[in-house]
């Protein structure tokens, strides 16, 4: 019995593509260890990159077969680029230490790599909504991200707020069918502080706007960004919480615009800063 499972381990290592997964971490014990273990289910290794956390999450992510690499926050994609020069493999699959790579969505991947490297050198990948209530929001509310690529055609983006890549011209881009499920708050109240931390990043790294402009957007948005939300992204498949939903992720938005108008009227013409249009 014991050679049997052995044998059965053995197969399973070996039968993981050339594949590097990335995560980078800061106190995400929560859902670390799972992510990890997920994400083992596809890539030949999990690369962590930790910027300081103080609740176990190094030691958990060790535990479930990660390699941690511990370095000081650089900004979202600066410290995606990190990463990718720690992975092995030049295949990679950028993960967030909330997202969970399913049975299914590793066997899709497999797939990929029979016979070889994948035929495209870019595959988009759908980021599925795991809500603290309810199921996986698998056919609505989805988000566009091409998570699994190759860095010898596309990089992070040297980034402080970004940390999406563009589609380099002439690179045609694959597309998997099953999403990434992303546990990405466990009520409302973090789901608020994680709007309230990514408004002030991106309000403070983007370019700065005009004031009429963001005076604009303050007071007409709020409707706007509702809206993309609960039609366009179909929330409103959700019920009572997809209601809920957009509306906070709208209010995230238009904090971005508030955030950004505050500094506008703060910063005006000071050293170094962007002021192009602002009056």
């Amino acid at each position: 019995m014991r050679r049997v499972f052995f044998y059965v381990l053995v197969m399973q290592v070996e039968s993981r593509p050339p594949l590097s997964a990335y995560i980078r971490t800061l106190n995400e014990a929560r859902m670390v260890a799972d992510v990890v273990r997920a994400a083992l289910k596809i890539a030949d290794e999990v690369v962590i990159v930790d910027s300081g956390s103080t609740d176990g999450t190094q030691e958990l992510a060790r535990e479930a077969g990660a390699r941690v690499i511990e370095h000081e926050w650089l900004g979202n994609g600066h410290q995606k680029r990190l990463a990718e020069d720690y992975c092995r493999h030049d295949w990679l699959l950028d993960l967030d230490a909330d997202e969970i790579v399913s049975e299914a969505l590793a066997a899709e991947i497999r797939t990929l790599f029979q016979g070889g490297e994948p035929p495209l050198k870019i595959y988009r990948t759908m980021l599925a909504l795991a809500p603290p209530v309810g199921k996986p929001w698998r056919d609505f509310g989805l988000q566009v991200r091409h998570k699994l690529y190759d860095r010898r055609v596309v990089r992070a983006p040297a980034h402080k707020a970004w940390d999406q890549f563009e589609i380099p011209d002439g690179v045609s881009v694959g597309r998997l069918s099953e999403p990434v499920l992303h546990y990405a708050f466990t009520g409302a109240a973090q789901f608020m502080d994680k709007l309230n931390r990514n408004s002030t990043v991106r309000a403070e790294a983007l370019p700065l706007k005009s004031k009429p402009y963001l005076a604009a957007r303050i007071m007409l948005g709020f409707p706007f960004y509702f809206a993309k939300k609960y039609f366009l992204q179909q929330y409103f498949r959700g019920g009572v919480y997809g209601f809920a939903l957009a509306s906070m992720s709208a209010y995230g938005r238009w904090l971005r615009d508030v955030k950004m108008w505050e500094r506008a009227k703060k910063i005006r013409t000071a050293p170094g800063e962007n002021t192009d249009g602002l009056t």
